[in-house]
Protein backbone atom coordinates (compact mmCIF):
# COMPACT_ATOMS: atom_id res chain seq x y z
CA UNK A 1 0.00 0.00 0.00
CA UNK A 2 2.64 2.28 0.94
CA UNK A 3 4.51 1.58 -2.72
CA UNK A 4 1.07 2.40 -4.48
CA UNK A 5 1.17 6.04 -2.45
CA UNK A 6 4.83 6.88 -3.65
CA UNK A 7 3.87 6.16 -7.31
CA UNK A 8 0.81 8.12 -7.68
CA UNK A 9 2.93 11.20 -5.73
CA UNK A 10 5.31 10.83 -8.51
CA UNK A 11 2.59 10.69 -11.14
CA UNK A 12 0.62 13.70 -9.75
CA UNK A 13 2.99 16.34 -10.70
CA UNK A 14 3.09 14.92 -14.39
CA UNK A 15 -0.82 15.08 -14.58
CA UNK A 16 -1.11 18.65 -12.94
CA UNK A 17 1.58 19.44 -16.25
CA UNK A 18 -0.62 17.80 -18.52
CA UNK A 19 -3.79 19.10 -17.58
CA UNK A 20 -2.36 22.95 -17.59
CA UNK A 21 -0.83 22.53 -21.04
CA UNK A 22 -4.66 21.75 -22.28
CA UNK A 23 -6.41 24.43 -20.21
CA UNK A 24 -3.50 27.62 -20.95
CA UNK A 25 -2.01 26.24 -24.25
CA UNK A 26 -4.86 23.64 -26.34
CA UNK A 27 -8.08 25.08 -25.52
CA UNK A 28 -7.31 28.59 -26.41
CA UNK A 29 -5.64 27.70 -29.40
CA UNK A 30 -8.07 25.55 -30.73
CA UNK A 31 -10.69 28.45 -29.73
CA UNK A 32 -8.77 31.12 -31.53
CA UNK A 33 -8.52 28.62 -35.06
CA UNK A 34 -12.53 27.92 -34.34
CA UNK A 35 -13.01 31.81 -34.54
CA UNK A 36 -10.82 32.51 -37.44
CA UNK A 37 -12.58 29.72 -39.68
CA UNK A 38 -15.93 31.22 -38.89
CA UNK A 39 -14.40 34.76 -39.66
CA UNK A 40 -13.45 33.42 -42.92
CA UNK A 41 -17.04 32.03 -43.46
CA UNK A 42 -18.75 35.02 -43.20
CA UNK A 43 -16.43 36.75 -45.46
CA UNK A 44 -18.32 38.79 -48.40
CA UNK A 45 -17.78 41.40 -51.05
CA UNK A 46 -16.44 44.85 -49.83
CA UNK A 47 -14.90 44.29 -46.61
CA UNK A 48 -11.88 45.64 -45.64
CA UNK A 49 -9.06 43.05 -44.59
CA UNK A 50 -5.83 42.70 -43.35
CA UNK A 51 -3.46 40.41 -45.01
CA UNK A 52 -1.14 38.30 -43.23
CA UNK A 53 1.75 40.84 -44.81
CA UNK A 54 0.36 43.69 -43.55
CA UNK A 55 -1.68 44.76 -46.54
CA UNK A 56 -4.95 46.17 -46.25
CA UNK A 57 -7.40 46.04 -48.91
CA UNK A 58 -10.87 45.22 -49.81
CA UNK A 59 -12.87 41.85 -50.80
CA UNK A 60 -14.18 42.02 -54.41
CA UNK A 61 -14.59 38.52 -55.11
CA UNK A 62 -14.78 35.77 -52.58
CA UNK A 63 -14.40 31.78 -54.06
CA UNK A 64 -14.01 28.50 -52.04
CA UNK A 65 -10.41 28.79 -50.75
CA UNK A 66 -9.26 32.25 -52.43
CA UNK A 67 -10.35 35.82 -52.40
CA UNK A 68 -10.25 38.49 -55.03
CA UNK A 69 -8.43 41.37 -52.89
CA UNK A 70 -7.98 45.15 -54.05
CA UNK A 71 -4.71 46.74 -52.69
CA UNK A 72 -5.16 49.43 -54.81
CA UNK A 73 -7.59 51.05 -57.32
CA UNK A 74 -7.57 48.96 -60.13
CA UNK A 75 -5.05 46.18 -58.76
CA UNK A 76 -6.65 43.51 -57.36
CA UNK A 77 -4.71 40.57 -56.46
CA UNK A 78 -5.87 36.45 -55.75
CA UNK A 79 -5.38 35.71 -51.88
CA UNK A 80 -5.62 31.91 -50.59
CA UNK A 81 -8.72 32.69 -47.66
CA UNK A 82 -5.87 31.87 -45.20
CA UNK A 83 -3.87 34.64 -45.16
CA UNK A 84 -6.42 37.19 -44.00
CA UNK A 85 -5.95 38.06 -40.37
CA UNK A 86 -8.44 40.46 -40.00
CA UNK A 87 -11.73 41.37 -40.95
CA UNK A 88 -11.71 45.65 -40.18
CA UNK A 89 -15.57 47.20 -39.89
CA UNK A 90 -16.75 49.40 -42.67
CA UNK A 91 -16.96 52.96 -41.82
CA UNK A 92 -13.61 52.61 -39.56
CA UNK A 93 -11.76 56.18 -39.39
CA UNK A 94 -8.84 56.61 -41.40
CA UNK A 95 -5.48 58.16 -39.85
CA UNK A 96 -5.09 61.78 -40.54
CA UNK A 97 -2.31 61.71 -42.71
CA UNK A 98 -4.01 59.00 -45.35
CA UNK A 99 -5.21 60.86 -48.33
CA UNK A 100 -8.78 60.71 -49.47
CA UNK A 101 -9.76 59.05 -53.11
Amino acid sequence: MNNLNAQIIQLAPILLMVVLFYFMLIRPQQKRAKEHQNMLGNLKRNDTVVLSSGIIGKVMRVEDKEVGVEIASGVTVKVVKGMITEVRAKGEPAAANDAKN
